[in-house]
Order: structure tokens, then sequence, then C-alpha cells
């Protein structure tokens, strides 16, 4: 039914749109009335393309699907069109006056289904992201390369309504199962450089996700930057902080980066090892990164304290109270991590896990880690755009997140930083499954 909607809009475009050139070089004849009728309808499908089509589960996916399936219209009439005045030149010796003025009618009927597509899939999808969206307004009056371009677009937008609705079916299907209701809440630890933002989330659609499968959620709040020292401070007041409110005696860590670390040292350090079932480390630099020692080695001094007191100048106008910017990188390299693993031995009262992803290709992930990924490598080996894959490991239970595809996967997708659905990588999923694991082990 969704293709026979196209088929039947494509056909009620062109005819409109060749209606003038029908009627003067073809004798088909179209009585008033039935042409007010066929543009009665064009006014409705441009309102509801889908009209229809079988109905989706969420408002935002409707739009984007009615947006796209008016490109489809658009690009398979710009080839018809073009059919048939080809036809009309070569067969028929048609008129030039009956030509320009058909012309004219079908660049205003294309255009009318045109933008308001292309108006459509800008405003409600989330996977063109800023950088399609950019390069179709860049290409947009080069031949060929635009038609390219949509046809990029076009395919972009069907699958996020194919994936999208697929996930919401899974999500009502097992909603009563409440899968990630596990026995104490969740409190994710964001890495170096981020803050936890109410309306910027650095962990993209993950919280929502794991809360609609029956999560409860809780974020670190913690300072951007600091010493491991100091972060693992702020952390376990935040542990006791949540223990108090909620009387839930324990909770589960999932930190990302930088964060694993912190959490580590507080198990270690500052006796939270009894208020921490479990700690999930996702693509923590457990035995730091060369590149930063090079990095903090070579830099000049003045370079060094002109990028610190501006990064700390900014943050604390985003809401640290004293972030330290060489203290938190000078705690990423090797040299000081591994001075740190000897003070930061795995707790018997913890259940630890650490898991660690590459990027494959340089330019399949997204700026900056696209651009760091193979600098990194001249030091770190194998990477996911920032950490080095043998910093990762570490009290022993370990797994290497993969994709089946040549992109790989960067230190930013496993946060779903830049919320792209990622071929052969759930993101989402992943962290479903990984908290359902945690309740079925009892944590």
């Amino acid at each position: 039914m969704a293709y026979l909607t196209i088929v039947i809009n494509t056909i009620l475009v062109f005819f409109i749109s060749n209606a003038y050139l029908f009627n003067k070089s073809y004798a088909i004849k179209t009585p008033t009335i039935l042409m007010i009728f066929l543009i009665s309808l064009f006014i409705v499908i441009n309102i509801f393309p889908s009209l229809f089509a079988k109905r989706l589960n969420d408002k935002n996916l409707y739009k984007i699907r009615n947006g796209y399936r008016l490109l489809i219209v658009f690009f398979a009439n710009l080839l018809l069109c073009s059919g048939i005045y080809l036809f009309s030149i070569i067969k028929y010796n048609v008129d030039i006056k009956v030509l320009l003025i058909n012309l004219l009618i079908i660049i205003l009927v294309l255009n009318i289904v045109f933008w308001n597509g292309i108006i459509r899939v800008y405003l409600f999808s989330e996977q063109l992201g800023i950088r399609y969206r950019f390069v179709g307004l860049l290409v947009g009056l080069v031949p060929i390369v635009h038609l390219v371009m949509l046809v990029k677009i076009i395919k972009i937008c069907r699958n996020e309504v194919e994936f999208e609705n697929n996930k919401i079916i899974i999500n009502i299907d097992r909603k009563n199962k409440q899968v990630c209701k596990t026995k104490y809440p969740l409190l994710l630890v964001h890495g170096i450089f981020f803050r936890d933002f109410e309306h910027l989330n650095y962990w993209g659609r993950i919280p929502d996700e794991l809360i609609k499968n029956g999560a409860t959620v809780y974020y670190g709040n913690h300072s951007s930057s600091l010493s491991v020292k100091d972060s693992a401070e702020e952390l376990a007041s935040r542990i006791k902080d949540i223990i108090k409110e909620t009387n839930c005696k324990k909770v589960n860590i999932i930190a990302h980066s930088k964060g694993g670390l912190d959490t580590r040292y507080a198990i270690s350090n500052l006796g939270m090892d009894k208020y921490i079932a479990s700690l999930t480390m996702i693509n923590t630099p457990n035995h730091g990164c060369v590149f930063a020692d090079y990095l903090l080695n070579k830099a000049p001094d003045g370079l060094k304290e002109a990028v610190a007191k501006s990064y700390n100048f900014a943050l604390k106008k985003l809401g640290d109270k004293a972030p330290d910017f060489i203290a938190g990188v000078t705690d990423l390299t090797s040299s000081e991590v591994e001075k740190m693993n000897e003070k930061m031995p795995a707790s018997p009262k913890v259940k630890y896990k650490s898991y660690g992803s590459v990027l494959k290709k340089a330019t399949g992930g997204r700026f900056p880690l696209n651009l760091t990924n193979n600098f990194v490598k001249l030091f770190d080996g194998k990477n996911d755009g920032l950490v080095g894959i043998e910093s990762f490991p570490v009290y022993d239970d370990f797994t290497l997140i993969e994709s089946p595809f040549k992109r790989g996967i960067s230190h930013g997708d496993v946060i779903d930083l830049n919320r792209e659905n990622i071929p052969g990588y759930d993101v989402r999923e992943f962290y479903v499954d990984l908290v359902s694991d945690l309740k079925d082990k009892g944590f």
C-alpha cells in the first residue's frame, strides 16, 4: 500500500504538470470539472502524502515519512517530465510556445512538491544532521550532484523511519517485562571536558531508552575537568547523596572514558566499594594515552597555560566551580595512569566490566575524532579516535565492541554523542542489553 500511494501520487503530479501539453499537442482533453478535482487531490496529497499508508507510532516519524515520499514523487516526476519533453521534441516537433508554457507549469508544480518535502525532512529528521543539511543546501544548484544528494537524503530518511519505528515496536512489546529494572539504580558518569546538562545530554538517547525499559537513572553531575582524585571525591559525595535520597544502599555505575578512572579511584581509595554494586567502564583509558604524554611534554608551557586558562574560564561560566584543565589531562597520560593503577586494585565487593571500541576508518568518525584517529594511531596503535585498544582492558573481564562495517565505532559513538544510527551497531540496544544483564545477575 505504501508504494501504491507513491505511484498514485507520482502519476497525479505527472498528469497535472503536463495537462497543458497533452491538451495542445496530444489531443488528450481534460474536462474542467475533472481538472478541478485533480488539482484538489494534488493539494490533499501535498498535505497528507501518506493518506492511505499505515500509520506510524510517532508523529515526527510520520512527518519525516511524508517528507521523503514527496521527494520520491518529485524525483520520479523530474525524470518522467524530462522524458516526455524529449519525446515531444524529437518525435512530434511540438510548438516551442506550448513547451515553454508547459515548462513553467512543471516548474511550479514540482517546486511545490519539492519544497513541501525538503522542509519536512529538514525540520524533523535527526539522522540528516548538520552535515547533510549543509551539503544539501550547498549543492542544491549543482546539476546531477544535487540529484545524487537528493537520493542520499531520501535513503537516510527512509532508513531512519524504518529503524526508529521498529525500535518503538520492540519497546512496546517488552514494556511489561521491564528488562532494565535493576535492583540498584544506575549512575551515569561522564568523561573529561563535558558536563551533565539538562537539555544537552552527554549520553544522547541512551537514558530515555533505559528508562522506557524500567531503569532508574541518575547522573554524576561532577566537574568537567579535574584530577582523578578530585573527580573521585565529587563522585563519592554524589553517590552518598543518591543513597541518602533513595535509601537504595548501592548504585550500579556506567562510566565513560575518564569517568571510569574516577570511579575506580573512588572504589579503591575512598571506601566507595560498599556503595557500588557494579562498575561498567565504556572506552576508559585504563592504561592511559601515550599521545597525551607526547603532547604535554612537547607543547610549549605558554601554549598549555593559554589553553588551560581559556578552558577553565569557559567552564566556570558553564557551572564548574574550579575546573583544572592541566590536572585532568595529566591524569590521562600513560605514565600517570600506570602509577595510579598500583593504587587502584579491584575490590571483591564490586562487579567490574570494561568495554572498548575501534574506529577502523578515520573518515567514518565525526569531528574531531576523524582528525585525531590517525594521530593517536602513531602512539597508541588501533584506537577509537582518542584511546588505544590496549588501554581498555582491566580486571580481566573485557569485551571489544565490534561492527561488521568498515567505519568502526568511535569514542563518541559509544555514548550516542551524535545521535547517529550506525549500521551494525545499535548503541541504545547495546545499553539495554548491558543493563538487562546486570538485572539478570541480581544487581
